[in-house]
């Protein structure tokens, strides 16, 4: 089969196609003839060196995948040969086919195709856990979203907007995104290259109250005003450190307001763990996909054969929502 691998560690110049087995599904595993997946920001970062996949996962690149179930492995139930499915995988997606645990998929909906279906794991799997699951955000709240325009971050309106349309989204983007994510539904944009410290907007905002539940993958450098805006028992998750990942905290404002500062990543958590999540999305969140309710935003269609410009795509940071990289026609 078709595989994306890494010749080394480094820029898009790495990237290369090559042919590789076809790997075999073990003991509560399927394998998968992928149609579709997506470019994720981990991707770039595992490219690079400086996110190897967790011990046991596949070297090739790409966390989630939709397509048709090929083969099951044993002690399978509930799916069969030829279900349409997305999975999240630990790695493995830019492949014609890959493995996934049979509790790690979902069945895509009819009012789906196979290129939306691919952007849902990763981003909105992601969007779910840390805003609500660990971030457990009410509908009343107020919330903050950073860098607006990439996947999770528009996930996580979206999810918001259809779960809990009360809430109140705050989020901090790129002027020349603003419009696009203002289109969203979003109740505030803040300008984070003009106003680095949102937090005296946030206390303005909020009549002194402050947000309920913050979504950062910038890390270090807001560290501080994510701090200074949290309500009394405000939640913030941190998913990434883009802008580095050493910080000075005021532990005494922390202790005083009980704030929760909370990690997390999705890839390495056990696969038991990644189970119960999947189970509760597709409860609570699928039921929106299925009826057109939530509609995942694509910004272009790859081919295979075009991951380098995919890659560099990313890199740009122009996209508004998902780069998907398509496989095969099924």
């Amino acid at each position: 089969m078709k595989a994306v691998i890494c010749d080394g560690f480094g820029g898009i110049d790495v990237l290369k196609i090559v042919d590789v087995n076809i790997p075999k599904p073990k003991e509560n595993q399927v394998l998968i003839k992928v149609a579709a997946t997506s470019i994720n920001r981990p991707d770039l970062v595992q490219r690079e060196g400086k996110y190897p996949p967790p011990p046991g996962e596949s070297e090739i690149l790409g966390l989630e995948v939709a397509g048709i179930i090929e083969e099951l492995g044993s002690n399978v139930k509930g799916w069969k040969k030829g279900d349409k499915v997305v999975a999240l995988v630990g790695g493995g997606g830019y492949a014609e086919y890959a493995v996934a645990y049979a509790d790690h998929l979902i069945p895509i909906p009819d009012s789906m195709t196979f290129e939306e279906a691919a952007c849902i794991c990763e981003s909105y799997i992601t969007a779910f856990l840390n805003v609500f699951l660990l971030g457990e955000l009410k509908d009343g709240n107020y919330a903050i979203f950073h860098g607006g325009g990439g996947g999770v971050n528009t996930a996580a309106i979206q999810i918001t907007k259809a779960l809990t349309p009360n809430v109140k989204i705050i989020v901090t983007v790129a002027p020349e995104k603003m419009a696009k994510v203002k289109e969203l539904g979003v109740d505030l944009l803040i300008n984070y290259k003009e106003t680095p410290d949102f937090s005296s907007i946030i206390k303005e905002y909020t009549n002194k109250k402050g947000v309920d539940v913050i979504l950062d993958h910038i890390g270090a450098a807001y560290l501080e005003p994510n701090i200074k805006s949290l309500a009394y028992g405000g939640r913030l998750v941190i998913i990434g450190v883009t802008s580095g990942i050493k910080a000075e905290i005021n532990l005494g404002l922390v202790m005083v307001k009980r704030h929760k500062i909370i990690g997390s990543v999705l890839r390495s958590r056990p696969v038991n763990e990644k189970s119960e999540i999947i189970k509760a999305f597709r409860e609570r969140v699928m039921p929106k996909f299925s009826d057109r309710t939530i509609v995942p935003i694509i910004y272009k269609v790859f081919d295979l054969e075009d991951v380098k410009e995919a890659h560099q795509t990313m890199e740009n940071d122009k996209h508004f929502g998902k780069i998907v990289l398509k496989i095969a026609d099924l």
